[in-house]
């Protein structure tokens, strides 16, 4: 594994000038489902891999829908300065246990996963349940969002998302009102992907959302991160993104989303119930049983920097939580 200091890993503005991606082209595979239990070590500073391609033999996204464009990466920092992570930090830094516990070794387990064709299935308590396809997904008007993304491993990025809120795919189906919760699941292959293989999680990857959450504006089914279509080892070919919940919340290679009236149980509520709850957000007074949470490395950045409550969107999603000492909100 290589290692490199952080000052080295090339910025994404230089790395497009260098290999500008072709315009028109489709989408493909989508994000990083930053899946984390936090048994290991805390990675050192200098633990991103470069992702040039003659150095790890990833290949660059492929094309998931020709024709289909992008928004174009316009911003380089989020809304209170934070400079963007890397790209190639981004996509060579991953937690995604369906290939591997290793952060550096997911993108090049994960590199020929098929993601095309693809069916993401809606259903539940819904009116009209539908299946869609890439094409369908891609219907809905891709934006940039340029989120923070705060692991419970305490560590973080900044990360310029495409993709759409979940509320709108979620108007479609049209909920009953008897949906209370929102599930998530990943793919299942364990051929496509070897870490399906392990017994020691309960696969497929299940995550959950309160129906209020899952409405929320700054929720998001993510295509694409800088402009380009989802890399595989981010969570091809469409994530959910959810950023003021710990990062293993937002679910990666998502195949089915059902609406339902019980709290679904989660994996890593499944594997290990004492650690991990149903809302993980995002609060530096609550520590993890078994570590804090009040500061986090930036990666990318030799410094550590102070937690934020709700990943600093507290102006946006307090309401839904209204007495902040129940912990349970950050469990």
């Amino acid at each position: 594994m290589v290692r490199i200091n952080p000052s080295e890993i090339t910025p994404e503005q230089v790395y497009l000038s260098r290999r500008r991606f072709m315009t028109g082209m489709g989408a493909l595979a989508v994000s990083s489902l930053v899946l984390a239990a936090c048994g290991s070590a805390q990675p050192s500073p200098t633990s991103a891999a470069t992702g040039v391609a003659g150095a790890t033999g990833v290949a660059e996204p492929t094309i998931g829908l020709p024709g289909v464009t992008l928004p174009p990466l316009t911003g380089s920092s989020d809304e209170l300065g934070a400079p963007l992570t890397s790209f190639d930090a981004v996509t060579h830094y991953n937690n995604f246990y369906e290939f591997t516990t290793s952060k550096e070794g997911v993108a090049g387990l994960a590199k020929d996963l098929h993601t095309s064709p693809w069916t993401v299935t809606v259903g539940g308590l819904v009116q009209n349940p539908k299946s869609y396809g890439l094409e369908d997904i891609f219907k809905f008007t891709q934006e940039e969002r340029i989120y923070r993304l705060r692991c419970v491993e305490a560590w973080s990025m900044v990360i310029p998302w495409v993709g759409f809120p979940l509320s709108k795919l979620l108007n479609e189906v049209g909920p009953t009102s008897q949906a209370k919760y929102v599930r998530f699941e990943t793919l299942y292959d364990p051929q496509e992907m070897p870490g399906q293989k392990s017994s020691a999680y309960q696969w497929p990857y299940v995550e959950g959302l309160r129906m209020d959450e899952a409405m929320h504006d700054l929720t998001i089914l993510a295509t694409g991160l800088y402009g380009k279509p989802m890399p595989p080892q981010d969570g091809a070919p469409v994530r959910l993104v959810v950023p003021w919940k710990y990062g293993f919340k937002s679910i990666k290679s998502v195949v089915k989303i059902d609406l339902v009236e019980e709290m679904p149980v989660s994996l890593w509520m499944a594997a290990s119930p004492e650690e991990y709850g149903f809302y993980a957000n995002v609060n530096p007074k609550v520590p993890h049983p078994r570590w804090s949470q009040a500061t986090e490395r930036r990666i990318g950045e030799n410094k550590r920097i102070d937690t934020m409550l709700f990943n600093g969107y507290t102006e946006e999603v307090s309401s839904l939580y209204p007495d902040l000492s129940n912990r349970e909100w950050f469990f």
